[in-house]
């Protein structure tokens, strides 16, 4: 039997179609993980390799792998060998050892054809939420083994230990299994994709009120990648950046072990072999002066910040036109940074080019937060509002149960209209309504009606918020009333 993949098939890097053994190098690149077992003597030759096949796990990626492994076989032996920078070694390593439990996650799966309803779950101990059409016991007879990290020497000696030893057992043939994915039924709710922004003072609230805006308004577009929810030029204002309490965090399903390690490293400069790229590089080692010199964007921002704290060149781009436009390989979705005071506190503004509202937008806010207060001590100030602009975010629509689970936890909470409140009272036969900011009247607006003075009011974009703006629609409709039979109004 030759192993045939029914996903990511141009993602992979298939050494021998009758090979025996997968090899999921987790975060790390496939060829570097091939040039390491090279390195240690292992034979990767097309024709005698016991190797079949060799690929990455980001996260996204494990009901393909698991359903790929069923089609496969073959496959006697999944050899985990890789960098672990998030759980997607967890999930896996609990999907076999832990199993599943049933979710409470509201979520309705359905089968391709629509015929059948599919269960969610949560693999034990993780906050990974999949379907449960395929199941641990599935995968009786595949052997597993973690071998570490690749650029680790003492992985060298773990891979070396394995094929030493290995020998291909002879089982009994098995059929191949093909179990579709599952979908996630959303409704779609029109909206312009490139006119939202949320503003929030609450690190998570924000995030939580991000997530609900791409599962109710996104666009599903179609990439190399595969299918996407997907908004455009999203702006998200965090005014008071904070930690969120771990409590919080885990609620709403996310590990705060992984965001303090994300978080801690966000900032490290140096690049290992098997990265393409880093965040903490890009600032602080890859682009050099005219003399040849490293460029810490961390130490020359808070310089000039110093040197004069209106400045307004406080910008840094980690975007290499000469490398990331035409490269074949991964580039930075992080692309520019810019500090500026405002009110004697330091701002951060950060522009990417693509985000993952589920795996990465918090993470990074996190990361933001650490490069902030980098900044922020070197220049003698106190952290202000972040601000991410993001080009291009979306959802992966197979990743829709873990983000309809997320969106179950936001609560709404009410919060003062940044541009002002409203009085309205009766004044001889109008309706006067007085636009208000600090007990100082800004403007006056006098009408007979509702609907004028709604158009006033909407034509000087006097209101912000749409809780605020339902709330004066009721009041102008009690006052209009009153106005009409001649009553009293007061306003609730």
């Amino acid at each position: 039997m030759e192993f045939v993949p029914l996903y990511f098939g141009d993602k992979l890097q298939v050494v021998n179609l009758q090979g025996v053994i997968g090899v999921v190098t987790l975060w790390s690149k496939p060829e570097y993980v091939m040039a390491r077992f090279k390195e240690a003597g292992v034979d990767l030759d097309p024709a005698t390799s016991p190797v079949a096949v060799f690929g990455t796990l980001y996260g996204n990626g494990l009901r393909e792998l698991l359903r790929n492994l069923l089609y496969n076989p073959q496959i006697q032996v999944l050899l985990i060998c890789g960098h672990y920078r998030t759980d997607s070694w967890m999930d896996l390593r609990n999907f076999f050892e832990k199993g599943l439990e049933p979710s409470a996650a509201l979520v309705t799966y359905r089968s391709p054809d629509g015929n059948i309803k599919v269960a969610p779950a949560r693999i034990r101990q993780t906050h990974r939420i999949i379907d449960d059409m395929v199941k641990p016991e599935d995968f009786a007879e595949l052997r597993r083994e973690t071998l570490g990290d690749p650029h680790e020497e003492s992985t060298l000696e773990n891979i070396r230990n394995f094929f030493d030893s290995f020998e291909p057992q002879v089982l009994p043939e098995i059929g191949r299994k093909n179990i579709p994915l599952p979908e996630v039924e959303v409704p779609y709710f029109p909206g312009n994709p490139r006119a939202h922004q949320v503003v929030r003072e609450a690190t998570l609230d924000a995030w939580l009120d991000l997530v609900f805006l791409i599962t109710r308004f996104g666009r599903r577009v179609t990439l190399k990648k595969g299918e996407r929810l997907e908004l455009q030029n999203v702006k998200v204002v965090v005014e008071e950046p904070q930690k969120t309490s771990r409590e919080d965090l885990q609620i709403v399903n996310i590990a705060p072990d992984k965001i303090d390690k994300y978080s801690e490293n966000f900032l490290e400069g140096e690049l290992r072999p098997d990265e393409a790229y880093t965040y903490g590089n890009r600032l602080r080692k890859y682009f050099k002066d005219k003399n040849g010199n490293e460029i810490d964007a961390v130490e020359a921002l808070a310089a000039r910040l110093k040197k004069d704290p209106e400045d307004r060149k406080a910008y840094f781009t980690l975007w290499d036109n000469t490398r990331d436009l035409m490269a074949k390989e991964s580039r930075p979705c992080f692309v520019s940074v810019f500090f500026r005071k405002f009110e004697e506190k330091l701002t951060l503004t950060a522009t990417f080019r693509t985000h993952n509202a589920l795996d990465a937008w918090l993470l990074n806010l996190y990361g933001l937060m650490k490069l902030q207060g980098e900044v922020a001590g070197r220049v003698g100030l106190t952290p202000g509002a972040i601000t991410v602009f993001s080009h291009s975010i979306s959802i992966d629509p197979r990743e829709l149960d873990r983000a309809l689970a997320v969106v179950e936890k936001r609560r709404w909470k009410m919060h003062l209209d940044p541009m002002g409140y409203f009085r309205v009272t009766l004044d001889g036969n109008e309706i006067l309504v007085e636009h208000r900011a600090e007990d100082v009247t800004l403007k006056e607006y006098r009408g007979r009606t509702a609907m004028a003075l709604q158009h006033q009011i909407a034509r000087d974009l006097a209101i912000s918020d749409i809780n605020h703006a339902m709330y004066l629609g009721r009041q102008l409709a009690k006052a209009e009333m009153a106005l009409k039979e001649g009553r009293e109004f007061v306003q609730d």
